[in-house]
């Protein structure tokens, strides 16, 4: 999976530039880390391109996850990437689709089991996919 073409297909789908869809690629990453496991953040990385993994590896201190709710994620999301709520929760959206993609089903899977109900709000259906293509792992 080649770094560039993650950061494209989420300036593309949320309609942003690259610099921007790549803050809020880091920064959504950096705050999906704060809400998994420590283990599942790993499990995420390891299918991740260098660039990207490194926002999603915690310290062995920061192992259990921090229970906050959609809303929160959004704030701190926005608060990190510098922009507003409405530019973090599109960005989110798009980084969520590239990342269905970009890791392997059951991983992707993984990772929504440890988040709330109302993050289905940013994650995309399961047939959402531009053209359906896929990167190598």
């Amino acid at each position: 999976m080649i770094y560039e073409d993650f950061v494209a297909a989420v300036a593309e789908r949320a309609g942003l530039s690259v610099n921007q869809a790549t803050a809020l690629s880091y920064a959504t990453l950096e705050t999906l880390a704060d809400r998994i496991s420590g283990g599942e953040a790993d499990d995420l990385a390891a299918l991740l391109p260098d660039r990207l993994a490194e926002h999603l590896r915690k310290p062995a201190s920061r192992e259990l996850p921090d229970p906050f709710g959609l809303g929160e994620f959004v704030q701190r999301v926005a608060d990190r990437a510098d922009v507003d709520t409405p530019v973090a929760s599109t960005g989110i959206q798009a980084v969520f689709s590239a990342m269905r993609e970009a890791v392997k089903l059951r991983e992707f899977e993984d990772m929504v089991a440890q988040l709330p109900k109302d993050f289905s709000e940013v994650l995309a259906p399961a047939g959402s996919s531009t053209g359906g293509r896929r990167w190598g792992h």
